[in-house]
């Protein structure tokens, strides 16, 4: 099993993007990616814009060739509305369109799935689970988008070959919550992508969630045989992220597990250009760009 995170925020991108290459199919999970129309006050830099084509560029390079495509959820972040013939001829898993949705996630999927209907093979995935060839893929139940549901509901997913399986979270913020914990220690991945705790906007996402985070996250390094444990998205929008987590870094230390950004996991650095924006713009003066070409990708997730 191959895992290539595509476009994550620690490439400068709001994504969680990944195509997974298994001898029995290639999937590809939530093929979206979006930037953040205003942070701090400022609209996007130029230098963020760019990160934004070519990371839309190569989702739509590794989309030609993905068997399987997921949609875990209705967030513009995770999916575009604006070309549904990139799903064309793809065995489509979606998040369920009216069971267990917010209202802004029902009207998004009333509106994109009619489109695809036709064009590609889709099927509702919440708690559901396929074979494609020796390759298992499972969905947990729909859990709740972060501490609440305001926000709405994602489904995890995981894939199986052999010995090897991959968790990726989607948008749990955290895992904050028992129901999002539970479908991990269950599943007990060889590597895990969990999207992380949406602490950069705390006063939301509240210092509870933020400990239970931590705890769960120490829980699953101790309980279960993880040996990569990749945070990230909402979590790389926050400066502090590692020292929030240090208690998690040291856990993984002691059983000597990888736990980084998806960055990290690739062997790069990381770029938080939006989370840096402030910064970038004084270091390298230039106009904000909004609108043109990008302005599909911004809106609310």
């Amino acid at each position: 099993m191959k895992i290539i995170p595509l476009a994550f925020d620690s490439f400068s991108t709001r994504s969680v993007a990944t195509f997974v290459d298994t001898k029995g199919c290639k999937i590809l999970i939530d093929p979206g990616i979006s930037i953040a129309p205003i942070r701090y006050g400022l609209e996007p830099h130029p230098t963020e814009v760019r990160r934004l084509l070519d990371g839309w560029n190569l989702i739509k390079k590794y989309i030609k060739v993905a068997d399987v495509m997921i949609l875990t959820h209705y967030h513009y972040d995770h999916y575009n509305p604006s070309e549904p013939e990139l799903w064309k001829g793809k065995k489509a898993r979606v998040k369920h369109p009216t069971e267990n949705i917010n209202i802004s996630q029902k009207g998004r999927a009333a509106e994109f799935l009619p489109k695809i209907q036709n064009i590609a093979e889709v099927e509702y995935s919440d708690g559901k689970e396929w074979e494609f060839g020796k390759t298992k893929l499972t969905f947990s139940k729909a859990v709740p988008h972060g501490p609440a549901t305001r926000l709405g509901y994602v489904t995890e997913v995981m894939i199986e070959e052999g010995s090897e399986c991959f968790i990726h979270t989607s948008d749990i913020e955290g895992p904050c919550l028992k129901e999002h914990t539970e479908f991990i220690l269950k599943g007990n991945p060889s590597t895990l992508f969990v999207d992380g705790p949406l602490s950069y906007i705390m006063y939301r996402y509240g210092l509870k969630a933020m400990q239970n985070s931590v705890d769960n996250l120490i829980e699953i390094v101790k309980k279960t045989d993880v040996e990569k444990l990749v945070i990230d998205h909402h979590f790389l929008r926050d400066l502090k992220w590692k020292e929030r987590v240090k208690d998690v870094f040291a856990a993984a230390e002691k059983k000597g597990i990888f736990f980084g950004s998806a960055a990290g996991f690739l062997d790069r650095k990381d770029e938080l250009l939006e989370a840096n924006r402030k910064e970038l713009f004084k270091t390298h003066p230039a106009k904000a760009t909004a609108g043109g070409e990008i302005a599909k990708f911004i809106g609310e997730e």
